[in-house]
């Protein structure tokens, strides 16, 4: 059900790197330890950072090498330190990353046609790349889970920056928000329940499934015939998991409703606590009625809120009662600056808004609320949402008094990455490394490789 906003250019240059991965005469571009980095693994990434719409600049290539380096580091430790991942983990991402070739690509069919080979064979070739990448992550976390930022590191950190170095920080605001979506009555829903009900009983009478989700289904699946995969129970809404996780395999769900719309679903195997599943969905169109109707309550809802002495406390209740956000439901209807999940703040600088909500709160002071205003999300989605603003911070130096959280967000990196280089300094002394001349100059990997001197062995 996720969006990629790619084009097939793009997804021909990842693709076609992975085929030309079997074309090229490879070359070993850097030796760690016991493990080799071939010309064509740089390649491949980069080519999936260009198709990731990554701007063309051979440098990057130089950071790629880099990064297989110390991942190779990393793993040979993790091994050391008995560190693994298990089959499941390596599968499920695997499987995730052939989903999201095949939903950009358009099917299957198109990416294996550009591969030169199946699915299965890609999948296999890729496995073990996959399992020492999650092995080196999981490595790197150990290395750094004992980092605790103290606030006398952060005020040491600040300090250190120096006053001309000081950034400035942009004008921000907290927000809040109520949300009051368009709901389709009863009968106006029986109607896609039948719809949707028509195509449940084709595929039960022989139709092929797959070619009807093709058709019909409203996700990012449909290119997929509706296959899901496998997934777990966490990862599927309840009312999906419901039926995935009940059935048996060949079995097909009746029709059923969830957040995303009217889907059914057919179980194709289970295998422990993961379900192969494939659906069709279908999204209903929202009615002008059911918009009216919407309307009404955002009204009525800022008719009470805007009644009440203490605005801000109403609009938290208001908004853990009447909101259709589930993000900002249970925060008192306040958005979080998603710029940085680590940190979760509700100041979000004012180049960040949304455009529609932007222009609602320039005119507004702080402690007021908005009428209900109509908008559009990126989907074309309409509801009426109720603003509050909170709090408007103007550009300023940053201080330790009201940028505390960030400047500490910065010095726990800065620890991190001390850590982190600490240690792989230590650990390219004990390991031989060799670089290929062509990556020699490269600026982010002088010093890692083993001097010529050492090299030599009696």
């Amino acid at each position: 059900m996720r969006k990629f906003g790619i084009t097939l250019l793009s997804i021909c240059l990842f693709i076609s790197a992975a085929s030309a991965q079997r074309k090229l005469l490879d070359k070993i571009a850097a030796v760690v330890g016991n493990s080799i980095i071939v010309k064509s693994d740089i390649e491949l990434s980069y080519s999936n950072y260009l198709a990731n719409n990554g701007t063309p600049d051979p440098n990057i290539k130089c950071q790629i090498l880099q990064n297989l380096v110390t991942q190779k580091l990393l793993a040979a430790q993790a091994v050391i330190d008995s560190i693994e991942v298990k089959d499941d983990e390596v599968d499920n991402e695997v499987e995730r990353r052939w989903r999201s070739v095949v939903q950009r690509a358009g099917g299957e069919d198109k990416v294996e046609q550009f591969l030169g080979r199946s699915g299965l064979q890609w999948k296999d070739e890729i496995r073990p790349d996959v399992r020492e990448l999650l092995v080196a992550e999981r490595m790197r976390s150990k290395i750094t889970e004992k980092i605790n930022t103290t606030p006398q590191d952060v005020e040491k950190f600040f300090k250190s920056i120096g006053k001309d170095s000081i950034p400035i920080i942009s004008k921000e605001v907290e927000v809040g928000e109520i949300e009051i979506d368009p709901k389709l009555s009863n009968e106006e829903k029986q109607f896609w329940r039948d719809k949707l009900q028509v195509l449940l009983d084709r595929v039960k009478k022989g139709e092929d499934m797959g070619a009807l989700a093709t058709a019909y289904s409203a996700d990012g699946s449909a290119p997929l015939g509706g296959d899901l995969g496998f997934m777990d129970r966490n990862s599927l809404v309840k009312e999906y998991a419901s039926y995935a996780f009940r059935l048996k395999p060949g079995e097909y769900s009746p029709v059923f409703e969830s957040e995303y719309g009217f889907h059914f679903l057919q179980v194709i195997e289970r295998r422990g606590e993961q379900v192969h599943t494939r659906h069709i969905l279908i999204i209903p169109k929202i009615t002008e009625e059911s918009v009216s109707r919407a309307k009404l309550k955002a009204d009525s809802v800022y008719d009470v809120v805007h009644s009440k002495a203490k605005t801000a406390d109403a609009f938290a209740s208001a908004a853990t009662v009447f909101s259709d956000n589930k993000e900002t439901k249970y925060t008192g209807g306040m958005l979080l600056n998603q710029d940085n999940v680590q940190v979760r703040t509700t100041l979000i600088p004012t180049e960040r808004l949304d455009p529609q909500i932007a222009l609602v709160i320039d005119t507004m002071k702080v402690g007021q609320i908005s009428k209900p205003t109509l908008v559009l999300d990126n989907a074309g989605k309409k509801s009426y949402k109720i603003f509050y603003l909170k709090t408007v911070v103007d550009a300023h130096k940053a201080n330790l008094v009201q940028d505390f959280p960030r400047i500490k967000e910065a010095a726990s990196s800065a620890k991190i990455n001390r850590t982190m280089s600490e240690w792989f300094d230590k650990k390219k002394k004990e390991t031989y490394i060799k670089i290929d001349p062509e990556f020699q100059s490269c600026p982010q990997l002088q010093g890692w490789a083993t001097p010529v001197t050492a090299q030599v062995k009696p």
